[in-house]
């Protein structure tokens, strides 16, 4: 098994930003898998729901994170339903520790309402939208989630860096071992 990091958990709980941190800290190459998708699309995760629908996005998470886990010593932070696929639950589980990031749904709506991108780049995922569409997919995704995560955190209350530093301790302990 490869020694890969996969953070887990809906969007706007800090995937992308605890990862960076944690790389850092770890001394480990960082991959956003959206971005990752965005850039062999070429083309935006909206524009890809748009043009070819979910079922092609859901196809080419896949590939990227088959693609990904590859590689060694990484940190990657995956898209928020990723783990709804059991192709990728393998994937993940063969190639790396995971860690899921957690935050109410009142938390989440305001961190996506206040980063202009996430609107521009991700679409709604139901007809609902807003604090109920993100309600009723996390009802949904949590106990995949928690079946997946080898560590839980909170990212309401510390600061994306708290978060990675517990997060190393967690992986420097887990190495010890």
């Amino acid at each position: 098994m490869s020694d890969n990091l996969f953070l887990i958990g809906y969007r706007a709980t800090g995937k992308s930003t605890v990862g960076k941190f944690v790389a850092d800290v770890l001394e480990r190459q960082f991959f956003d898998a959206d971005v990752e998708l965005e850039s062999m699309a070429g083309k935006t995760i909206a524009e890809i729901f748009a043009d070819d629908g979910e079922s092609t996005f859901r196809d080419l998470e896949t590939q990227t994170i088959a693609r990904l886990a590859k590689f060694r010593h990484c940190v990657i932070a995956l898209g928020g339903g990723a783990v709804m696929r059991e192709e990728n639950r393998q994937i993940i589980c063969a190639s790396g520790k995971t860690v899921w990031l957690t935050a109410s749904p009142e938390c989440i709506e305001q961190r996506v309402n206040a980063d202009p991108l996430t609107g521009q780049r991700r679409p709604n995922l139901t007809t609902s939208g807003g604090l109920r569409e993100i309600r009723e997919i996390l009802e949904h995704r949590e106990p995949v989630y928690g079946d997946c995560a080898d560590l839980s955190l909170d990212t309401e209350e510390f600061a994306p860096f708290e978060i990675a530093d517990r997060i190393c301790q967690w992986v420097q302990h887990e190495t010890e071992c």
